[in-house]
């Protein structure tokens, strides 16, 4: 195989990578999450209606649904900037873009 053939099929398997965890993604963010409620936090929202803010944890934007609790979908319990970000959701304060 030659090295332009390989690139391709390393760069369309990372493609379908990406794709895969993203559907992973919206498949457990919609049966875990059901209804959304950024609107009630005022937290600004995409055309699905998903909240756009700054992950503290990875420091990279997200637009993500946010349940009745505050706690964002990517929320992890426990650990320490998850849990500031869903306080930070709840008092009105979390950097939103």
């Amino acid at each position: 195989m030659g090295d332009r053939l390989r690139r391709v099929l390393r760069q369309q398997a990372r493609k379908a990578g990406r794709e895969y965890a993203r559907s992973k993604r919206a498949y457990h963010e919609g049966r875990e999450w059901g209804e959304n409620h950024a609107d009630e936090f005022d937290l600004p929202t995409d055309d699905e209606d998903r909240a756009r803010i700054v992950c503290r944890r990875y420091a990279e934007k997200r637009r993500v649904a946010v349940n009745a609790d505050g706690e964002p979908a990517c929320f992890e319990a426990g650990h320490p900037d998850c849990d500031g970000c869903a306080e930070d959701v709840r008092e009105g304060r979390v950097q939103t873009w």
